[in-house]
């Protein structure tokens, strides 16, 4: 057999392959007995008729093609498998001379992740500073304490006028949210997190009342056609409840975990946040690493793989729309008025910067011969699938998990190496 692989722009591959006449024939004796199963022969049972009887039977160019599809992915994954490449989704396959006694000649033109050329990543990543040093003030652990005071909160039913700090669960209505149905929601009036004079036209009415009235939507809408526009509401009060808070103080603490006093409380909350700002300030460290290493790189992002990152996104937005709005997809382009093709088209440059972090990592972890070993590859999916109930591991393809396991773990090693480097 003979190859020839040439290089297209956008990394692509187009590979020649050219089989023999000798070579394609064992593909047609092959197809042969795959199809004399399905071919009746008189006074013979399904399979067992002679190869020549089969053959008469059956159209000579059905019998090439089949071959002819029989020979080729055998071939192309050989070859893909020898030659370690990585191709992106399946290959364009054409055929160019198939004919019984001649050889099968046919090309597969693939799309390949692209060569990196990465810049001097040690030298930027030593230009780094170091971490953050992290601080939590009293300030920061009383708010939490306030916040934690609110989740123990007891809640009594009033029938006097709604003030700031109740209860309140309503029922409004716009033209312009949620294709103009009505939509329930409760929270701490004062602290919903409203626009702008909403909140402030609900302060006075009763349980039961309802009301009229028009604030303007910010400037910062997500939905550009409503930014900065004035909207009629109408708001119907379904209840009021007064909040009684607990005294934060050791009966407090106690009712919290195994904590004896007020002050084990405290600082057993300051340590759990100086654990999550130093989680964060690793992140962003990390993030600013990432993101000045590829600004230098030069790369060349093929369009299929773009499309296949916007798609991802795509279909994570239309999977959280549905679980945290409770609307169906077309009212939520109704909504935003939009066509699917103007939303994916707006993931186009998140596609391309994430791809490109995931290509220079990848990069990076090559030069460095940075690799996952099974074992850390089994204890770490373990770890992954403790996380999940019995229920939900049933639903999960292990294989699926292992491989996302496995770029984690990797990935984690490429930063910790650039993390020496920054020292």
């Amino acid at each position: 057999m003979k190859t020839n692989q040439k290089k297209l722009p956008k990394s692509q591959i187009e590979i020649e392959f050219e089989l023999t006449a000798e070579e394609f024939e064992h593909y047609i004796g092959h197809a042969l007995s795959h199809m004399k199963s399905h071919v009746k022969v008189d006074g013979f049972r399904p399979g067992q008729a002679p190869n020549k009887l089969v053959e008469e039977k059956i159209k000579p160019e059905s019998l090439l093609m089949e071959a002819g599809d029989h020979a080729v992915r055998h071939v192309y994954s050989d070859y893909v498998k020898d030659n370690n490449l990585e191709p992106i989704g399946q290959p364009d396959v054409k055929i160019v001379k198939i004919a019984k006694g001649n050889p099968f000649v046919f090309t597969a033109t693939i799309t390949v992740l692209p060569d990196v050329e990465l810049p001097d990543y040690k030298e930027i990543t030593k230009k780094i500073k170091a971490n953050k040093e992290i601080l939590v003030t009293d300030e920061e652990v009383q708010d939490a304490l306030n916040y934690l005071q609110k989740t123990r909160a007891k809640f009594i039913a009033k029938n006097e006028e709604a003030q700031k700090g109740d209860f309140v669960e309503i029922i409004y209505q716009n033209k312009d949210i949620n294709a103009g149905k009505e939509v329930d929601d409760k929270f701490i009036l004062g602290e919903g997190g409203f626009m702008k004079g909403f909140e402030e036209s609900i302060v006075g009415m009763k349980a039961g009342e309802e009301k009229e009235f028009k604030v303007m939507f910010p400037e910062n809408n997500p939905n550009k056609g409503l930014a900065g526009k004035e909207g009629d509401f109408k708001v119907k009060l379904k209840s009021v409840q007064k909040m009684e808070l607990p005294e934060i103080d050791n009966e407090f603490a106690k009712g919290m975990g195994a904590f004896d006093t007020l002050v084990a409380l405290k600082q057993s909350m300051k340590e759990g946040m100086i654990i999550e700002k130093t989680e964060q300030e690793k992140q962003r460290k990390r993030g600013e690493i990432l993101e000045r290493v590829s600004k230098e790189v030069k790369i060349e992002l093929p369009e299929k793989l773009v499309e296949y990152e916007q798609e991802r996104l795509f279909e994570d937005l239309k999977d959280k729309i549905a679980e945290n709005f409770k609307i169906s997809w077309e009212e939520y382009l109704a909504s935003v008025k939009k066509t699917e093709k103007e939303i994916k088209d707006t993931f186009k440059l998140e596609a391309e910067k994430r791809l490109a972090s995931f290509l220079v990592l990848k990069e990076i972890g090559k030069k460095e011969g940075i690799e996952v070993s099974e074992k850390e590859l089994e204890e770490e999916t373990k770890k992954a699938m403790a996380m999940y109930t019995k229920e939900q591991l049933a639903n999960i393809d292990t294989e699926q998990l292992k491989e996302y396991t496995k770029g984690v773990v990797f990935n984690e090693k490429v930063f910790l190496k650039l993390e020496d480097y920054s020292k």
